[in-house]
């Protein structure tokens, strides 16, 4: 995996509609995002398939429950081969679990990341309906914390919040961040949002990008003006 990256968000809802997609990039090969549509549609062997097609892969099926379901699941999980694993910034406990059974060698285990607070949550919609009475970024520094002390690789946070993560957990913490938008699109579903060249100035390891790849008239000219807005 590269220190720094664009990861493709697949958010299609069968593996013949991720392989034609894919099928356009001949000359690269993205790093490719599966979340909950195409993993529950196709199930684990979709990422077998891309695997053996050569894609890094990021499993965001964002874990949450109990430690001991977490424990198991995960280790499942982990044999699929994926590079990177996510679940949900919950207790220590659990974040611990989620590592209990991998494998001890890191080179032979996915990373294994924490989602702290999600792109479209909004400051009142913290406080209104989550009853969380800190701000995001104090939240979201909070939960990174808590997972680099759980022993996780990193965490899902919003581009805005990257600095204040790495200066609480240092510059070798991941962080991977959707909320990625062209000055060009519009936001969509997501509230804290920023563009590929502010992502790394902003010091972001990896991006996260779908529609604004996906639905575009020529995904692989938008996923190169990523590659080249952000490498």
């Amino acid at each position: 995996m590269k220190k720094r990256d664009v990861i493709i968000a697949c958010d299609f809802d069968s593996e013949s509609r991720t392989l034609e997609f894919l099928d356009q990039f001949t000359d690269e090969k993205p790093f490719v995002k599966i979340g909950m549509e195409l993993f529950y549609s196709q199930g684990p062997g979709i990422v077998k398939t891309l695997k053996s097609r050569g894609h890094s892969v990021f499993l965001d099926l964002k874990i949450h429950d109990i430690p001991n379901t977490v424990r198991r699941a995960m280790a499942v999980l982990s044999e699929l081969g994926a590079d990177i694993c996510n679940l949900h910034a919950g207790t220590i406990d659990a974040m611990q679990a989620a590592l209990q059974d991998l494998d001890s060698d890191p080179a032979k285990r996915p990373l294994i990341i924490a989602v702290t607070q999600l792109t479209s949550v909004t400051e009142t919609q913290l406080h209104r309906q989550l009853l969380i009475e800190h701000g995001i970024q104090d939240t979201v520094v909070h939960y990174a914390k808590n997972a680099l002390s759980a022993g996780l690789s990193g965490v899902v946070c919003s581009p805005l919040e990257v600095r204040a993560v790495k200066e609480a957990c240092g510059d070798s913490f991941i962080t991977v961040t959707p909320g990625i938008r062209f000055e060009d699109n519009t936001s969509q579903d997501q509230a804290r949002v920023t563009t590929p060249a502010i992502a790394k100035q902003l010091g972001c390891d990896y991006i996260v990008v779908g529609r604004p790849i996906t639905a575009a008239a020529s995904p692989v000219e938008s996923y190169r003006r990523c590659l080249q807005d952000f490498i």
